[in-house]
């Protein structure tokens, strides 16, 4: 679910407002855009992309690694089913407000193929210095640089702010993974820190979570098993219990997936969870010295 240079890209809904915009911001940062989708424009060219009438005619001409659906959500999962029929290895979901039915019909159709789901409700993928997919602002230097701390958010908007301090700090990040905020995702809090734990150029960890769910408490025992340094930083501290609070899946109930519970569960596995989103870069900046960013992590004693 990292994005690398060169990786052939697929963009569903291209010739659409948000897509052409999307599409073009892509393909100035590097972004490998190789085709689009629209079948009412099937072998026309876009922003120099060649489209087709489909993500599987688009795989029979030049299969594509990566495909992002910038597509309604009454058409999101047509478009989502047609990218895993594509054999397409990552697809990110950006579409919100997808009916619960046709989400359920999304990933029982990836379980045994070979697509990874992220999102729905995603902000993208983001490699700073080799591309991005989606909607986060990859293409600005002053808040995605080379660095060595991957960054894992339910939310776009709270994902770009610590990308942004973690750039002031002259840290910079190895990988985006906006793993979005719909209630039921295709790529968890967990999956990411796997991914990211693998990942040789990430040396370090800043996890933003939300209240809602459990995904962070499920990640917890992973992230106390990793070598690399964890700081995560929980959005909703002062929500009311049994509120629906931002995201779809932002809902407390009987203790499970509120503030505490992840709070406890994540430092309890050692992980240096703070209180405010602008401390994440200071934490990490300041790492002991046997789990410096700027090298390997020892392993913990």
């Amino acid at each position: 679910m990292i994005y690398r240079r060169g990786q052939r890209v697929l963009v569903q809904g291209i010739t659409g407002k948000q897509g052409s915009f999307w599409a073009q911001k892509m393909i100035e940062s590097g972004t490998n855009v190789a085709a689009g989708v629209n079948p009412k424009r099937a072998g026309d060219t876009h922003l120099g992309v060649p489209i087709f009438g489909s993500a599987v005619e688009a795989a029979r001409a030049n299969p594509c690694d990566v495909s992002v659906i910038f597509i309604p959500p009454s058409m999101a999962r047509d478009a989502v089913i047609d990218a895993i029929d594509a054999d397409v290895r990552t697809i990110v979901v950006l579409t919100e407000h997808i009916p619960s039915r046709d989400v359920v019909d999304i990933h029982a159709h990836a379980r045994g193929s070979a697509s990874r789901i992220v999102g729905p409700n995603t902000a993208g993928i983001v490699t700073p210095g080799e591309g991005f997919v989606g909607i986060m602002p990859g293409h600005n230097p002053n808040i995605f640089q080379p660095g060595r701390v991957g960054v894992i958010s339910r939310s776009g908007s709270l994902g770009t702010l610590i990308c942004l301090n973690l750039t002031r700090a002259n840290l910079g990040q190895s990988a985006f993974i906006g793993i979005g905020g719909d209630p039921m995702i295709g790529t968890t809090t967990r999956d990411a820190l796997e991914e990211l734990d693998r990942d040789e150029r990430t040396h370090a960890v800043a996890l933003v979570g939300e209240i809602g769910g459990t995904m962070e408490e499920e990640a917890a025992e992973y992230a106390g098993s990793m070598k690399k340094p964890v700081a995560a930083f929980i959005a909703g501290r002062s929500s009311p219990p049994d509120k629906k609070m931002g995201h779809a899946g932002a809902i407390v109930t009987g203790g499970r997936g509120d503030y505490a519970s992840k709070r406890t569960a994540l430092e309890r596995n050692g992980v240096n969870v703070v209180d405010t989103p602008h401390e994440l870069a200071r934490v990490l900046s300041g790492a002991p010295a046997d789990q410096a960013i700027g090298g390997h992590p020892a392993a913990a004693s």
